[in-house]
């Protein structure tokens, strides 16, 4: 990665080309007192977690769309992936600073049509969009920061049934997610079966593997080694000085989880970036200003401290801990249940959905999207993954 060195006292700095533009905030969470935007907030009180330590209020920020009927039964619940937040559907904004991320999937006449369903989705326990977090002011009025502690899936979602129990829901029509989402559609449909009547989990897994792990602890110590990060505590550090060297480098080695090789040598080949000289010159590749590109973009938008503890939560998830394995917990699930894969998908292999859909009794196999994006093809091949969708709720 290309690098301009900047000087912060008396300590240099190595500064990548993506930090050298519009300056870079120490943290991009949404923080009381910004703009609200279509967020609304509920507190669920104290919650004691799996590893014994108890967050004394909890607040969970989440959205809605269309209208809970007197029955209470066309409610949905869509959960996001890793960087993902509760703004599943509307534009960017105020207190939004993307658009919706699913929109095309989500609303008014869509394969989750908000005409028809009530659609709630929640920002994710320790993200960094509302709900408790890492950017939180603890009880002592200061930011929760590295003293945060660890949450694992399961926690995540005792918050969530949390939420619908304080709206209303008793049960849901459909619990849907990707990624990490789909972690979570996992752990509520054995956690509360008798909650979840239909289910759709998207390029997930059952079990974080080894090889998921691996690929997690160089973007934990990008961010903990970044001088920035300071123990977690820089929410107060001016602009520029937080750790988004560290957040950027994480995730780079993310994304390139998230694509196809084929796709990346197909878009980029070995061609330069402009007019830069890889050659000796210093100058990069094409594919490594893309991944520049998403580097600045996630540091203007997202915290680094809930990438650490969303990231460990994700390498926690394992539905079969301590219920006799995978096989014996999914065996208990009594939904509906639709299982997607991505065939070039190199995080979350077809694989593990293929273990999936063989173990939940209400799966009939897995559905395979055709990509050249990998992993990101749940976000990307709308005209696949939504007649699948619309066609399962009927």
């Amino acid at each position: 990665m290309q690098t301009a060195t900047t000087t912060t006292g008396t300590r240099p700095r190595r500064e990548p080309v993506w930090a050298d533009g519009a300056p870079v905030p120490a943290s991009a969470a949404w923080r009381e007192g910004d703009p609200l935007g279509d967020r609304q907030l509920l507190s669920i009180g104290p919650l004691t977690l799996e590893g014994g330590e108890t967050l004394p209020d909890v607040t969970i920020a989440y959205e809605t769309w269309g209208t809970l009927s007197p029955t209470g039964d066309n409610a949905v619940l869509v959960l996001h992936a890793l960087t993902g937040d509760s703004h599943v559907l509307g534009p960017a904004g105020p207190g939004h600073p993307t658009a919706g991320w699913w929109d095309t999937l989500v609303g008014p006449g869509c394969p989750i049509d908000t005409d028809r369903y009530f659609v709630v989705a929640p920002n994710v326990l320790g993200g960094c969009q509302g709900t408790t977090g890492p950017a939180t002011n603890a009880p002592d009025g200061r930011p929760w920061g590295g003293r945060f502690p660890f949450v694992t899936t399961r926690d995540q979602v005792r918050a969530e049934i949390a939420l619908a129990d304080a709206l209303g829901v008793e049960s849901w029509a459909f619990v849907v997610g990707a990624s990490m989402g789909g972690m979570r559609v996992l752990e509520w449909a054995v956690t509360a079966p008798e909650r979840v009547r239909a289910l759709g989990a998207i390029a997930t897994t059952a079990q974080t593997t080894a090889d998921q792990i691996a690929w997690a602890h160089p973007q934990l110590e990008a961010i903990r080694s970044d001088p920035g990060w300071h123990g977690g505590d820089y929410y107060d550090l001016p602009e520029g000085q937080g750790p988004h060297v560290g957040l950027g480098i994480a995730r780079q080695i993310a994304h390139t989880t998230y694509r196809a090789a084929v796709e990346l040598d197909e878009r980029f080949g070995r061609t330069p970036q402009g007019a830069e000289e890889p050659l000796g010159g210093g100058g990069r590749y094409a594919v490594q200003s893309y991944l520049d590109h998403h580097a600045g973009k996630l540091a203007r938008r997202f915290d680094a401290n809930s990438y650490l503890v969303l990231t460990e939560s994700m390498l926690s998830h394992d539905v079969g801990r301590d219920r006799g394995g995978v096989e014996a917990a999914l065996g208990t699930v009594t939904a509906r249940a639709l299982v997607v894969a991505v065939d070039s998908d190199r995080l979350y292999l077809p694989e593990q959905s293929d273990r999936v859909a063989a173990a939940l009794p209400g799966a009939d196999g897995t559905h395979l999207i055709r990509s050249d994006y990998g992993h990101d093809g749940f976000l990307i091949e709308f005209d696949q993954l939504g007649p699948l969708v619309r066609e399962f709720l009927g």
